[in-house]
């Protein structure tokens, strides 16, 4: 079982926040919010005038939002229907909708505001910016045996939060999540400050001083991203030698590119879908809940995984989300699925959400998803034709090598640690 600094056992508090379906709960009470759908929303406005300034705020530490939320499968059989595959697995889809939901049940922990009168709402709108990654460690998971979120605040901004996560069953810690959150005003129209976040001991001083590196990271991903700044000198000949290798024994036939054994074009390895969107997965702002997107970009990509590797693949990785814009309940949201990079047996794939506008059918991006899968074999090599393509591919292998490397350096990092209660002889299938 792989072990990672800031291991959630470390900030263990004994807090816990209830089910799944009462962290909702709590979180509708402390904003006040009326989970009807309604048109035009409740006004909150009013709610301004609550809203602190950063200053005030009382300084927080991890352990001040460290808390734990059930999802029992085990002992609710209508609640197993909803999270469970043909298999019996857990849906990861679903799991990204409570991770969505109990990131938001975190940052409300954390947000301590001195001297709110208790009958009103907390004056805050929470939104996930970014997802980081989540990280699915094992999938030899049940669907009828509880399982247990918990986490806590692991870096603050001034108005942003990384979110910390584990999704564990019996004690197996099965994925880990990192979210980027950011804090809104009552009425959703402008920043909001948050509790400053000083480390009560060396634990959380190390957890913050990580988190500060993926920051960084992040940062950096952004300003040498491929699509603003020209390949590499060793990525141009990686992107020559694929022209070479598909190149027509006629140089002057552009059009007739030779496809070399054992490989699939990317043009032809995608899988796209439309869905209606509709207000019972609406958030509290009357915007789609991002949990919702999340879901069916993992679903949609693991139809594409399946079909490119006649299989069903594992999920591995799940990375590099960043909410554009909020999808309108008046929308269609279209999501296709691409095969960007392959090596060995992981396969790369980036789904893209595009929002159309149910009266106008203006068609705009909102998301980017990058999503690693394992196959039980070696899979075709995916190739590019285009320049666009090729990018895409640069890309794609820039995120699956990172992966590779990050795989790596845990591993020998490992330190000895009890057998996996869940630990299984093979492979299992349909984790998805």
């Amino acid at each position: 079982m792989k072990t990672y600094p800031c291991d959630s056992l470390d900030f263990y508090s004994g807090y816990s926040s209830g089910t799944m379906s009462e962290v909702a709960e709590k979180i509708r009470q402390q904003i006040g919010w009326e989970s009807r759908y309604n048109s035009i929303p409740k006004c909150r406005s009013g709610l301004l005038k609550y809203q602190p300034k950063r200053e005030d705020l009382p300084i927080r530490s991890m352990k001040d939002s460290y808390t734990t939320a059930l999802l029992p499968l085990g002992s609710d059989g209508r609640i197993r229907e909803r999270y469970v595959n043909h298999l019996g697995r857990v849906r990861m889809g679903r799991m990204m909708e409570e991770l969505d939901i109990f990131a938001v049940w975190i940052s409300h922990r954390h947000v301590k505001v001195p001297n709110l009168p208790k009958s009103i709402p907390l004056p805050y709108t929470f939104v996930t910016l970014r997802v980081d990654s989540v990280e699915f460690l094992h999938c030899n998971h049940m669907g009828n045996v509880d399982l247990k979120l918990c986490g806590h605040v692991s870096w603050t901004g001034k108005s942003s939060m990384e979110i910390t996560m584990y999704l564990q069953q019996n004690e197996l810690t099965i994925a880990k999540a990192i979210f980027i959150m950011v804090a809104r005003n009552a009425t959703n129209t402008g920043p909001a400050p948050v509790n400053p976040l000083n480390p009560a001991d060396e634990q959380e001083e190390l957890c913050l001083k990580l988190a500060t590196e993926r920051r960084n990271v992040r940062h950096s991903k952004r300003k040498r991203s491929i699509f603003e700044v020209p390949p590499t000198k060793q990525e141009e000949a990686i992107m020559y030698n694929i022209f070479t290798r598909t190149k027509p024994d006629d140089d002057l036939d552009i059009y007739e590119r030779p496809l070399p054994p054992n490989s699939r074009w990317m043009s032809t390895s995608f899988q796209n879908t439309i869905l209606h969107l509709f207000p019972e997965n609406l958030n509290s702002q009357n915007n789609i809940f991002g949990g919702y997107i999340m879901r069916n970009a993992i679903e949609v990509s693991f139809i594409t995984a399946s079909i490119y590797t006649s299989s069903s693949p594992l999920i591995k990785y799940f990375s590099d989300v960043l909410f554009l814009r909020p999808v309108r309940v008046n929308s269609f949201l279209k999501l296709s699925s691409y095969v960007v990079y392959t090596f060995g047996k992981y396969i790369q794939l980036m789904t893209i959400a595009n929002v159309l506008d149910a009266n106008t059918f203006e068609e705009e991006q909102t998301n980017a998803f990058y999503l690693i899968y394992e196959a039980e074999k070696e899979v075709p090599e995916v190739l590019p034709q285009s320049y666009p393509e090729t990018l895409w591919y640069i890309n794609g292998r820039r995120q699956l090598h990172a992966y590779l490397d990050k795989q790596k350096e845990h591993e020998s990092n490992q330190l000895p640690v009890k057998v996996d209660i869940l630990k299984t002889t093979k492979k299992e299938k349909g984790c998805s």
